[in-house]
């Protein structure tokens, strides 16, 4: 089973005229994600990669049905598309865009609580690789190829480490039920937490690979979770070790500002919590393997 997406959703390609759009559209499709159509303003009627553009996602919506949406506009734009998603009825969307400026983000977290909590739409994001249910749909930027249908749950901050931590699974034999990227940056659509939350329900995810960064407090939180609601066995691995106090790395997100924000302490949080804690990022595999089989 997967969380968010499967092969029947229904999903729009917002900013799909672009180059980047465009690619990542043809990708989508040939991996089987039933993309049912994309959205540029003034491009409505044409078509691209065999699907239909409009030119807003309400005419998408009320044409297709789609339920969930990718966004590939550039960051001056990238609010008002995810605003657009929400208003027009969009349940999942997935925006890649990276360098969304924070005040804009801080924007649409605000319009986006308008709406009532069961109609709000669910967003992961901005400056993330996606979702991938493996065998179902691709809803992102990550290599199909390398996830293989399975048990395990993966959510990350990071998209080439979430990579890193598949491609090793696939080789020991490990599948994944569902991929989720929620991204790098200081201010994004949905916590470590709220996947948490999904992966715990789903009755065949049976274990939960959570990758993580320094800087911002979603680690200690998830721990908090783990703690009181979870009861699948979760690995963690934290980037950034090394990293000095006070400067960014890598993400917008990645950098130490406060006690308990660095690496180290975060994994002393998550073991205490009772999550397994890869040694380092080349033995995330080996030991999601080793949980597996202690627990089999």
């Amino acid at each position: 089973m997967s969380i968010l997406i499967d092969r029947t959703t229904p999903i729009l390609v917002q900013g799909i005229s672009g180059k980047i759009g465009q690619f990542h559209a043809k990708e989508m499709i040939e991996y089987g994600t039933n993309v049912v159509g994309g959205v540029t303003p003034g491009k409505g009627g044409q078509s691209i990669e065999g699907v239909p553009v409009f030119n807003t996602v309400k005419d998408a919506v009320a044409s297709t049905g789609a339920t969930a949406s990718i966004t590939f506009v550039p960051p001056p734009a990238a609010a008002d598309s995810i605003m657009e998603a929400a208003d027009a009825g969009i349940k999942f969307c997935v925006s890649v865009t990276d360098g969304i400026p924070a005040q804009d983000m801080m924007r649409v977290k605000r319009y986006m609580r308008r709406y009532r909590k069961d109609d709000r739409m669910r967003l992961t994001g901005p400056n993330c690789a996606g979702t991938i249910s493996p065998g179902q749909s691709l809803l992102g930027i990550m290599p199909g190829h390398i996830y293989t249908p399975g048990p395990v749950g993966i959510v990350s901050r990071s998209g080439t480490l979430g990579y890193e931590a598949a491609s090793q699974m696939k080789e020991l034999g490990i599948g994944v039920s569902t991929s989720v990227g929620i991204g790098g940056d200081p201010i994004n659509g949905s916590s470590f937490k709220d996947i948490l939350e999904l992966f715990e329900a789903d009755p065949e995810t049976d274990t939960v690979v959570l990758i993580g960064e320094i800087g911002g407090p979603q680690e200690a939180e998830a721990a908090e979770f783990i703690r009181d609601h979870m009861t699948k066995p979760v690995i963690a691995y934290i980037a950034g070790l090394s990293a000095p106090k006070g400067r960014t790395m890598g993400h917008a997100g990645a950098i130490i500002t406060a006690f308990g924000e660095g690496a180290s302490e975060k994994l002393e949080i998550l073991r205490d919590v009772g999550a397994t804690i890869a040694p380092d990022p080349s033995r995330i595999g080996a030991t999601v393997a080793d949980v597996c089989a202690n627990a089999a």
